[in-house]
């Protein structure tokens, strides 16, 4: 039947921006595909729209989607803005267009390589099939081989500007894998000699887009040099993606400038002072000015205090931009992906805790009064697990979470002390609490360099989950005494593989959670 047919898609939610989509099944109408490509681009795609695509009993024209079944098994989609939405987003004469990042994608496992020029995929194929036939191995012209650096690197700056040392040999392996004539006999893996040429091409391909005005490479252009001898080193002070960021330092978008963007941030800084403030041109504000916010924390002014910031960009105060902000510097939904694996984790961590509780020393006791006191709650409400899960991490890595974890008693003082905390989460207690972990506070803030950024949070989990965007949102640094239960939850939790190897502590409790029982 029609309604099991796979679809691939290839849709465009930009003019010059496509992503591929592939579908297990077909959905049964129009609106229904329409839902599962907002749900996928959300929220670059959080407006009303119609879909066109090219249809091929018309040489490929653009006609608008009215019946799915008209959708053939391999497509192409534009997405087509509904008049009714483009007139809704405006605010003057001019329509402010959201601004997709120039990456939609990190780094994936299996590199694609890409299509070369004519001439050196017939070579390539002829040469597979000699190899493949007689082992014998294709000798490439200077041209045919610059023609595969050039293109690959193309490739790999698609995901990233500076790619480890490990992702190159990534890169370099799946080209010798879908093109084995290309493997080097002398190379003890086949493809050495391509990683360190790929290296190499890759420093080539970024002083290219420096020169172009990259604004991602040129921010590191202009070291010390022949013609810039009292320049700083050329290796120091290195601006790139740390933590996994896919879209670290983008350009602005076409069409606009500085100027044209700090007025969109005024009329931000407008909007969120309203009562009735509109969140979807707050939203449409806010992926438009990406570029210039990225700019402004990472380069014009790295060490700018975090309340001065914040009141240039109030509405990262929202937790809703919050959460925003983190997709378009990641690319991944924070509540989804943190609450997923969170609650996919949790009964392992749990089970975790109580064995290294039953053990001598500082942390097994502090474990011990926290599993005591999760003994005495409902088992069965999911935020008391995840309140346990995250507020032992810290105790099971022996890390020191006092400067972290702090209590308010709200009856005694108006304000928390929280002068001298560079990072905390501030539960709100009415009257006096013992309790090392608290399950249901009257309240939880924020605290960053000691101005509460947010307040009123019901549940540790959605605390934790704000303040580690805010952490990317901000490009601040972890906290120092809680390095690895930060990294735990970036690479562990969220999955976003910076290329360093886990620490021993890290290791061992993924490890632990891996096992199953």
């Amino acid at each position: 039947m029609a309604e099991s047919q796979k679809l691939l898609l290839r849709v465009y939610i930009a003019p010059d921006i496509a992503h591929k989509m592939t579908l297990s099944t077909r959905p049964s109408t129009v609106e229904e595909l329409i839902t599962v490509i907002k749900e996928k681009f959300r929220p670059r795609l959080d407006f009303d729209f119609n879909l066109q695509y090219e249809d091929p009993d018309f040489g490929g024209q653009l006609c608008f989607l009215t019946d799915i079944s008209e959708l053939p098994e391999k497509a192409v989609l534009k997405v087509h803005r509904s008049e009714t939405d483009a007139g809704s987003a405006s605010t003057s004469d001019t329509e402010i267009l959201p601004y997709a990042p120039e990456r939609l994608q990190s780094w994936p496992d299996v590199f694609p390589v890409p299509q070369f020029s004519y001439d050196v995929e017939h070579s390539l194929n002829g040469g597979n099939m000699a190899y493949q036939n007689s082992g014998k191995f294709l000798k490439l012209t200077k041209g045919q081989k610059h023609d595969i650096l050039e293109n690959m690197a193309k490739a790999m700056h698609s995901f990233k500007a500076y790619p480890s040392d490990k992702e190159v040999a990534k890169a370099a392996e799946a080209l010798i894998s879908k093109h084995p004539c290309l493997t080097e006999p002398g190379s003890q893996c086949g493809w050495y000699g391509w990683k360190t040429s790929l290296k190499f091409k890759m420093g080539n391909f970024r002083t290219k887009l420096s020169r172009s005005g990259c604004e991602e490479v040129a921010v590191n252009s202009g070291k010390r040099s022949k013609n810039n001898p009292e320049s700083e080193s050329p290796h120091s002070n290195i601006k790139r993606a740390r933590r996994a960021e896919v879209n670290y330092l983008p350009n602005f978008p076409k069409g606009e400038s500085a100027e044209s963007l700090e007025q969109q941030r005024l009329q931000i800084v407008e909007e969120v002072s309203k009562t009735e403030r509109s969140l979807g041109l707050i939203e449409r504000l806010m992926q438009s000015t990406f570029a210039l916010r990225r700019k402004q924390i990472v380069v014009d002014n790295p060490s700018q205090a975090v309340k001065e910031f914040l009141e240039k960009w109030p509405a990262l105060r929202l937790e809703s931009q919050i959460a925003a902000e983190f997709h378009r510097i990641t690319n991944i939904s924070l509540k989804n992906k943190f609450y997923a694996e969170l609650d996919n984790h949790t009964p392992r961590l749990i089970a975790v805790y109580r064995q290294k509780a039953a053990r001598t020393g500082k942390a097994a006791e502090a474990l011990r009064s926290i599993c005591s006191a999760y003994d005495l709650t409902d088992h069965y409400d999911i935020n008391n697990r995840r309140t346990v899960a995250l507020r032992a991490l810290p105790v099971y890595f022996r890390e020191d979470d006092s400067v972290f974890f702090k209590m308010w008693n709200t009856e005694e003082l108006d304000e928390p002390d929280i002068a001298d905390s560079a990072v905390a989460l501030v539960s709100m207690v009415n009257g006096e609490s013992s309790s090392i972990v608290q399950f249901d506070p009257a309240g939880i803030a924020i605290v960053l360099e000691g101005d509460i950024v947010l307040r009123d949070i019901s549940r540790l989990a959605d605390a934790f989950l704000l303040m580690f965007g805010l952490i990317y949102a901000l490009h601040l640094n972890y906290p120092k005494e809680l390095t690895h239960t930060f990294n735990f939850i970036q690479k562990v939790l969220l999955g976003l593989d910076d290329s360093k190897p886990l620490t021993p502590r890290l290791l061992s409790l993924k490890n632990e959670l891996l096992i199953k029982e």
